[in-house]
């Protein structure tokens, strides 16, 4: 393939993705990031939409950053639409502009006939090349009204192209047409418009976003648009963090993005955006390179390629290898090694382990979420382990109010700590009461946060009854880690997994 070049719309198409709301400094930490990753040119929004966009626009200057909006009304020319004024003061070199390329969107919609679009297209395109900017037009709803009336269509791109853009860009604003569809409409335009960049701009309606932008692609696209994580309206838009990887790596074209950046850049925006990154997104997931089943982990101890396409490392992910009921003795002893590296192989305590973390899952435990709490229970068992601290006793009571009480004892030597602490609720109480029952000795355990806490019903037939399990996730200023607890008491399996949370961190 020829070079790609990308436009990521995480700022403008990602923020209408229901949940999504950036703040405008989330705005420039998630530019930040595409810029240094290598997205060669970043939607920043619509400057006329709203004031947050403008904001952003007058605090940000680059050159790969790109203003988006609307041809002009139907009511004023270019030049005097307030809308294409604010898209100039935007300061940016490349203007993305959207515009009408079905006769059923121009007559409904905007209430002018198809020659009255095709003179919005033409005069706006024109003004904005006038002023010395590079213009990418979008045309929407290409693809339906390339079905309904190709003529049309393709009329509405010449108006775009004579008037001056130099990139066309083809829109399933719908997210409807199948990728055999894509192909042959894409491979028409490019054969058309041979002198100027074709683009796609694909949504996930029907879950065809980022196949169809490889068959663009493969028709003779080089301009893909998405957002970096696929999130946006409705089912969202085409994820180019797949894209990107499987252009470059799969159909081997160029591009100016740092490959080995790409799970770090994914996970960063999901943290901007709030969100959880999806475990099973393409390349970058935690998933992505997960083995659980035993015969898969022999595998891919023996030969990385038998259930990885890709060496993981391309793309800044690992590959990681599942602990379950399912595991293999190959699979601990890969694991052990990592955190024993003299480790004996035909040592019994390997065995142990196995049989220990088989027990443990049939009681409930699940260590395939919870590694810090596999990490004690191995180096418990595979040499002597001096706890830091060990628990003498702990007790709650609670209240209507919600004002929970706990007071922790814990024991460190020879001498014993009591912390007892109010809380928004009993979990919190205890949290807070251990902590300052630990923090007499080990005052760094101040820099330790709870960061997701999760409870989950083993076995669901048992009601009130039921084991619960509890996952802790905690960080301190360089890790995170995650621990867990099972009990038929919700409270007990939530100190449990507290307790773990603590006692991983301080054995580091």
């Amino acid at each position: 393939m020829a070079y790609i070049e990308f436009l990521d719309t995480t700022l403008r198409d990602g923020a209408q993705a229901v949940g999504i709301s950036f703040s405008v400094k989330d705005m420039q930490s998630v530019f930040k990031i595409l810029d240094e990753f290598g997205i060669d040119i970043i939607e920043g929004g619509d400057p006329a939409s709203n004031p947050k966009d403008e904001e952003f626009f007058k605090e940000t200057r680059s050159s790969r950053l790109a203003a988006f909006g609307a041809t002009h009304r139907k009511d004023t020319t270019a030049d005097k639409d307030e809308n294409i004024k604010k898209l100039i003061q935007a300061g940016t070199d490349t203007v993305v502009i959207f515009g009408k390329s079905s006769e059923k969107q121009a007559t409904e919609i905007l209430g002018i006939s198809k020659e009255e679009n095709l003179k919005l297209i033409s005069s706006t395109v024109s003004y904005l090349v006038s002023k010395k900017k590079r213009v990418i037009f979008d045309a929407e709803h290409f693809f339906d009204s390339f079905l309904t009336d190709e003529k049309y269509a393709l009329t509405c791109l010449n108006a775009a192209a004579d008037a001056g853009a130099d990139t066309l860009v083809l829109c399933d604003t719908n997210g409807g047409t199948m990728p055999d569809t894509v192909f042959r409409i894409v491979k028409t335009v490019t054969e058309k418009f041979s002198s100027l960049r074709i683009g796609i701009h694909a949504h996930n309606d029907c879950g065809m976003a980022v196949a169809n932008s490889v068959m663009a692609a493969q028709a003779g696209a080089t301009h893909v648009q998405g957002t970096f994580l696929g999130f946006g309206e409705r089912c969202g838009n085409a994820n180019l963090s797949t894209i990107i990887a499987n252009l470059s790596l799969k159909g081997h074209a160029g591009c100016r993005c740092h490959l080995e950046q790409l799970t770090s850049a994914a996970k960063s925006i999901a943290e901007i955006a709030n969100l959880v990154l999806p475990s099973h997104m393409p390349y970058v997931g935690n998933a992505a390179f997960s083995h659980k089943a035993g015969m898969h982990v022999d595998a891919v101890i023996k030969e990385s390629d038998s259930f990885e396409h890709i060496d993981p490392r391309k793309v800044g992910n690992d590959t990681h290898l599942i602990l379950s009921e399912f595991s293999g003795k190959s699979a601990i002893i890969a694991k052990l090694s990592l955190l024993f590296p003299d480790l004996d192989k035909s040592n019994p305590k390997v065995q142990e382990i196995l049989n220990r973390v088989k027990e443990l899952e049939n009681e409930g435990y699940q260590f395939e979420g919870a590694e810090a709490s596999f990490i004690l229970m191995a180096e418990k068992i595979m040499r002597d382990f001096n706890s830091p601290f060990a628990l003498e006793n702990y007790s709650i009571s609670t209240s209507s109010s919600g004002e929970d009480m706990a007071s922790v004892s814990i024991r460190v030597g020879n001498s014993v700590s009591t912390g007892t602490c109010t809380g928004n609720g009993p979990v919190n109480a205890l949290d807070k009461a251990l902590r300052k029952a630990l923090a007499v000795y080990y005052p760094s355990l101040n820099d330790v946060q709870l960061i997701d806490y999760k409870v989950r019903v083993v076995d669901s037939t048992k009601a009130t009854g039921a084991d619960v399990r509890v996952l802790i996730t905690s960080k301190d200023k360089s890790s995170a880690w995650t621990t867990i607890g099972v009990s038929t008491d919700i409270i007990r399996a939530s100190f449990n997994a507290l307790a773990d949370s603590f006692e991983y961190i301080l054995t580091r």
